[in-house]
């Protein structure tokens, strides 16, 4: 995984080559603006905008959940991010250091410093393996069952594990707080439960005869965040009879022991397992934390509708990183670049952003048997469903159609438009 993305404009001082430049960018996780968002060649100039990037490859990690299905290589998920960048914009192959806003300016990894007139922050948020004891450990056996598709090391491990079980207890655990895509976590316990069923290992009609019993773990008191799409997914685990440990947080791994914390100072549980997919949890990078640019949350200070910083007004920031209070998901942010664009644009000229963001977000949840229940919602967690609107389909069934958006149609939307800028969220 790459760390310290970010978009920034100004000019490049310090030990790199003097160079005249407006904007610099750098993008990760399920994020992307993409910089030729922001090349405008009756605006800006050649090396006008520039990218700040310690990566070598992009990943499209959306499909890192396939890679665990057994359905994508990760290998067909990652490009050389030299490759996305045009050749009009400069790149510094650095990561970011500090931010030093009241003076427009940010230190790099390596000491270099750089000016800016208008900086974009979008480093995506830090996945902290060691938030769970034992887990960093695991997943590195190659011998242990414990699995993740939150790193591109560990997804294509998921499966093997999957494809090895034949009989004992699966566990699927999803922590408190924020995580990216909040709905990977079961995404993959639906796959792995379609496997086992076509295998003949799992029968939820007679668990006391299934080979395979599967448990979901969840630091959250329902099983989504949106009361709609929550209650079916609710339905859909009573259904195919697996055993919900709601308000269970994952925070020890020992051999095949999990320790899970409760609430309100409650004794830890602990539960025996075959088969564990871990989710570590999430928060935001220390050089964001640790910034003047950050909230009490240590995530940037936007506006949630104008993703405009509340104190330094040429501050951006958008995905991940950002303080908006909405699920952290690709989706997300290909809606959010368009309105951060058009504003800082408009900022640059003198004017009042006018452009707004709703909160909206979507989280395509494969549910196996081919279907995807395609949630779509804005803030407070209002459903704002593009194909209910269109064509009046209630996107809390899950559908056929929908599983090959999300397994065909997003990657391949994703690889010609949206690390270009062409793509604006839900409008195409």
């Amino acid at each position: 995984m790459s760390a310290n993305h970010l978009v920034v404009a100004g000019r490049v001082t310090g030990r790199s080559t003097a160079t005249s430049i407006k904007t610099i960018t750098r993008v990760r996780n399920f994020a992307s603006i993409a910089p030729v968002t922001f090349y405008d060649p009756g605006r800006f100039a050649a090396r006008d905008i520039a990218i700040i990037d310690p990566a070598t490859w992009h990943h499209y990690q959306p499909g890192w959940t396939l890679v665990g299905g057994g359905f994508k290589t990760k290998q067909e998920l990652r490009r050389p991010l030299q490759d996305l960048i045009d050749e009009k914009l400069n790149f510094y192959n650095d990561g970011v250091s500090t931010f030093s806003p009241e003076d427009n300016t940010i230190t790099l990894s390596r000491g270099d410093r750089v000016e800016y007139e208008q900086l974009v922050v979008c480093p995506g948020i830090h996945v902290n393996y060691q938030s769970i004891k034992g887990l960093p450990e695991a997943l590195a056996d190659p011998s242990s069952s414990v699995s993740s598709i939150y790193g591109y090391e560990t997804c294509d491990k998921v499966f093997r594990t999957i494809k090895k079980l034949e009989t004992g207890t699966a566990i699927f655990s999803q922590p408190a707080g924020i995580v990216k895509c909040a709905g990977a976590p079961q995404k993959i316990m639906w796959l792995a439960l379609d496997h086992w069923r076509r295998a003949g290992l799992y029968d939820s009609s007679n668990l006391s005869a299934s080979p395979i019993t599967i448990s979901f773990a969840t630091g959250l008191p329902v099983m989504f965040g949106v009361p709609k799409y929550s209650a079916v997914l609710e339905q859909l685990r009573q259904d195919r009879a697996v055993e919900g440990l709601f308000q269970h947080d994952l925070v020890a791994i020992d051999g095949d022991r999990a320790t899970f914390a409760r609430p309100d100072g409650a004794e830890h549980v602990t539960r025996i397992f075959d088969l564990l997919h871990a989710v570590p949890k999430m928060g935001p990078h220390a050089f964001v934390k640790n910034s003047a640019l950050a909230n009490g949350d240590g995530y940037v200070d936007v506006d949630e509708t104008s993703l405009r910083h509340k104190k330094y007004h040429n501050v951006w920031s958008a995905g991940d990183a950002s303080s908006l209070p909405t699920s952290k998901t690709l989706a997300a942010i290909t809606s959010q670049a368009p309105v951060l664009v058009q504003n800082l644009l408009q900022a640059i000229e003198g004017e009042s952003p006018k452009d707004t963001y709703d909160g909206y977000t979507s989280c395509p949840l494969l549910t196996g048997e081919s279907k995807v229940m395609l949630a779509e919602f804005k803030y407070g967690g209002v459903p704002k469903e593009t194909f209910n609107g269109w064509l009046g389909v209630d996107q809390a069934v899950p559908r056929r159609a929908f599983y090959h958006l999300k397994k065909d149609f997003f990657p391949w939307v994703y690889d010609r438009y949206m690390v270009k800028g062409t793509w604006g969220g839900a409008k195409g």
